[in-house]
């Protein structure tokens, strides 16, 4: 196999897709492996404090892409609505001192709001936070969720939605993920993505295995379920999207696995299905 086609210089993991590994030992890795970008979820650098874990991403040679996760901003008081707002701007702040340029947002739901109402608590709750976003140098990204999460973790469940609210805020430091994972089964996907253009900040890929067994956990890796992961990633490259492709994988049979294999999977998986 030749040299590019060895090339990993866009391939991103996300520290949850080996979460067993601390954030040293997933840094460590991803560097031995030949992997270039990180995207860091918050409970990997609880243990080291903001201060710690920027040393320890400091020190190594990967870009920090994003961290993850911000959102959850609609609740049933408005002292509710207040604190998600208050977490939101102490999360920039982390990731500001952590280098990373881009928060990833699920945007959150409640069993009881309706939807629509949710949806107005999160445009609301975004537009409150994007003022100390820009101070701080950190975008944030919506990102859509599947539908299947709509009653208790994301309101947001389309592009289109999405787009509407970068659009309705309007703001160089809002934009959007395109995650294969929610966004695959979606029939105006392909003109959702060319609408957003510019404002794709991330993308993250997976599959869809066939049976689930875990609406949560049971992701599989690229190529081992039904999601054309070709095409959409076509589609986000002719809008304008040439970042990191980021590998999100939560599964609890990945994560019993020696995750030095999995990363290995991951490699050879994204050579060949990405």
């Amino acid at each position: 196999m030749t040299t590019k086609l060895l090339d990993y210089s866009r391939l991103c993991l996300h520290t949850m897709t080996t979460k067993p590994w601390s954030l040293e030992e997933a840094v460590h890795a991803y560097e031995k492996a030949g992997i270039k970008g990180i995207t860091v979820w918050r409970h990997h650098i609880e243990p080291y404090g903001a201060v710690g874990a920027a040393r320890i991403l400091g020190d190594s040679g990967l870009r920090v892409v994003s961290l993850c996760r911000g959102g959850f901003f609609p609740a049933s008081s408005a002292e509710g609505r207040q604190r998600a707002r208050d977490e939101n701007r102490r999360i920039i702040d982390e990731a500001a001192a952590l280098g990373a340029p881009l928060i990833v947002l699920v945007c959150g739901a409640v069993p009881g709001i309706p939807l629509a109402d949710a949806r107005q608590h999160i445009l609301d709750g975004i537009a409150s936070v994007l003022p100390h976003a820009q101070a701080a140098s950190v975008k944030l990204s919506i990102e859509p969720l599947h539908p299947m999460y709509a009653a208790d973790r994301s309101a947001v469940n389309t592009m289109e939605q999405a787009n509407n609210m970068v659009a309705a805020l309007s703001s160089p430091w809002l934009g959007v993920t395109v995650d294969v994972y929610h966004t695959w089964w979606d029939p105006m996907l392909k003109s959702e993505i060319g609408r957003a253009g510019k404002n794709i900040f991330s993308f993250h890929v997976c599959d869809w295995r066939t049976p689930t067994r875990d609406l949560l956990n049971d992701r599989g890796i690229m190529g081992e379920g039904c999601i054309d992961i070709r095409s959409i990633r076509g589609w986000v490259e002719q809008a304008g999207f040439h970042g990191f492709i980021e590998v999100e994988i939560f599964s609890d049979q990945f994560w019993a696995w020696d995750q030095s294999k999995l990363v290995e999977r991951i490699q050879q998986a994204y050579l060949t299905s990405v």
